[in-house]
């Protein structure tokens, strides 16, 4: 079968966007998920890509070759995207990373030995196997684990799964970043166990933490970033609603030998407000929440939450203190963050010095002409 598109739909393969939407199909004539063939209305072949006809992204370009997609070029290109990682010192570490890695809808994360992956397409999973044998080419891993449970899967007519598609793959997994250690849940953690598209604004966050005094971690997780800060500061209050994660956080502390975090199970918003009314202070500050707007309908909502946490945040930072705040929220671009952050700064009446602006790790890299690829923000801010 071969997908026709309108001259708008080929112009944005043109322009290095690797999706067509439904709108810009001018032709399908089987509606059947996988690998096709597309071409513009005059027959003029245009590349493979993956189709997913219970989508609102239809196609998703694969290559612009008449190649043949099989095992054999799913290992090469697993194995060019693991060569563009090398140096990474973790033990855990994204392999592909989407559109990103020209392998739209597949998510690789290499946690040691073991490999953790999401399909997230129609039109991928018809591929699964492939993808598979091209991962185990490529990686040699000791076990598969397909995490096909995000909630994007559900738009492609797919169902939720988590399933053992190679090997053996354990519950737990002990990660090594930055000479700490934490514990990752493969099978039931967020993403796919644990958050490597934070870890070098961990470091970051690490060299910037005032030695010797306080620091305050909300919605700290897993304890991730109270490790680092508990490695410089006095004390660490690290405060998550879940009382499984913080369960785990504790455990990670343990597993480093670190005893001066208390972990608090409390709503972040409600526990600045408390802190502001005992006019406490805190040298160091993370504000790391979960997606705020997870639809454009959401945006106004959620500008308004990082507003109000991030407001409060900097009224309780101490003089001179440091504050790391950051959206995973694609639908607030790195512009509408910022400003939602001046209009903070103003309303604190502090004087708030700029940093640093940083994104996800190395390894989750963007593309300048998809911006979908660029969802997380994050800012390194001083008290003056």
């Amino acid at each position: 079968m071969t997908v026709k598109v309108t001259a708008r739909g080929a112009e944005r393969w043109k322009q290095g966007h690797p999706w067509i939407y439904r709108s810009d199909v001018a032709e399908e004539p089987d509606k059947t998920p996988g690998i096709v063939p597309v071409t513009d209305r005059k027959g003029k072949f245009l590349g493979q890509a993956l189709y997913s006809p219970s989508s609102e992204i239809r196609l998703r370009l694969l290559t612009r070759a008449s190649e043949p997609i099989d095992a054999t070029w799913w290992t090469e290109r697993i194995a060019a995207a693991a060569r563009r990682r090398n140096g990474i010192a973790a033990s855990a570490w994204r392999v592909v990373h989407g559109e990103a890695d020209g392998l739209p809808s597949l998510i690789i994360d290499k946690y040691g030995p073991w490999i953790v992956t999401q399909i997230l397409s129609a039109g991928l999973e018809t591929a699964r196997a492939d993808v598979i044998a091209g991962i185990t080419a490529a990686l040699a891993p000791q076990g598969i684990l397909l995490r096909n449970d995000a909630a994007v899967r559900r738009h492609e007519g797919l169902p939720s799964e988590v399933v053992l598609a190679f090997g053996q793959v354990p519950e737990v997994v002990e990660v090594v970043e930055d000479g700490l250690r934490y514990l990752a849940a493969p099978w039931g953690g967020q993403k796919t166990g644990a958050f490597l598209d934070q870890r070098e604004n961990r470091a970051l966050v690490g060299q910037h933490t005032r030695a010797g005094g306080r620091a305050l971690d909300l919605f700290t997780y897993h304890g991730s970033f109270a490790l680092h800060l508990a490695r410089h500061a006095k004390d660490v209050l690290a405060v998550d609603q879940s009382a499984e994660a913080l369960a785990r956080g504790a455990e990670n502390a343990r597993l480093n030998g670190i005893g001066n975090i208390e972990w608090r199970e409390q709503n972040a918003f409600d526990l600045l407000r408390e802190l502001e009314r005992r006019r406490e202070q805190f040298d160091t500050i993370v504000v790391d929440p979960p997606a705020f707007a997870k639809t454009k309908a959401n945006i106004e909502r959620a500008v308004a939450g990082y507003k109000e946490i991030n407001l409060r945040a900097m009224k309780i930072l101490a003089p001179d203190g440091v504050l790391f705040t950051s959206s995973c929220s694609y639908h607030v671009s790195r512009d509408v963050f910022h400003a939602m952050l001046a209009d903070a700064a103003r309303d604190s009446g502090r004087r708030i010095q700029f940093i640093a602006a940083t994104g996800a790790s190395a390894d989750h890299p963007e593309l300048l002409n998809v911006p979908e690829t660029g969802y997380l923000k994050g800012v390194l801010l001083r008290a003056m």
